[in-house]
């Protein structure tokens, strides 16, 4: 059984899922900031867990964060879960639920399940590895994607990215300063993590009313 967060008006004219990170929890810091931004904009948002970051909350304790693809059924099983939305729906995450769910995306789409995909600090590649690329399932992508990326992010820079062999179908997002977490060095940047997320939402909001159109 899958258990959500909501936020955002229930009648919203799109429901946007989002999966977590490796390392943090649905109802983390960085989540909470990005369910309140997308909300204050209109939208629906939902969040759910992956199995191993549910069983945090039971006597089963901690585990590891597994592969990506080995939870690859389990974000399909939660877009089941959600059932029909009010209106279309998106799918993403942050770091790792946001690649999981770019895995899943294009049998989604072509399925008429889903109308795009939202990704929150892709890690193209591990820190410090940037040979070990996780953009091949990218380069044939057919989903509409938007990438918020920021420009400092260890796991794919501004400068590293545009060199990747990228679908036309995604739309990348350059946050100024954004680590990871799309948080920026305030005293370097003049830009706040409320600021960021701010732009993150107001984007997200015009880039789904232009591809829905």
């Amino acid at each position: 059984m899958t258990d959500f967060l909501f936020d955002g008006p229930e009648d919203a004219r799109f429901t946007v899922l989002l999966a977590h990170g490796a390392g943090a929890a649905m109802d983390s810091a960085a989540m909470n900031a990005t369910a309140k931004a997308l909300s204050g904009q209109g939208l629906r948002v939902a969040r759910f867990e992956f199995a191993y970051m549910a069983s945090r909350r039971t006597e089963a304790g901690r585990k590891p964060p597994p592969k990506a693809e080995t939870v690859m059924p389990e974000y399909i099983a939660a877009v089941e879960a959600l059932g029909p939305t009010n209106g279309p729906l998106v799918i993403g995450g942050r770091s790792m639920g946001g690649r999981v769910a770019s895995m899943v995306a294009d049998e989604l789409f072509a399925a008429g399940r889903i109308a795009s995909l939202l990704c929150l600090g892709y890690p193209f590649h591990p820190p410090g590895k940037p040979q070990q690329l996780r953009t091949a399932h990218l380069k044939g992508l057919r989903t509409p994607t938007l990438i918020c990326q920021g420009t400092r992010d260890e796991f794919g820079t501004r400068e590293e990215v545009p060199a990747y062999d990228l679908s036309p179908a995604i739309e990348i997002l350059w946050l100024e300063d954004g680590d990871h977490n799309l948080t920026p060095r305030k005293s370097v940047s003049g830009f706040s993590a409320a600021d960021h997320m701010k732009t993150v939402a107001t984007t997200v909001e015009e880039w789904l009313g232009r591809i829905t159109r």
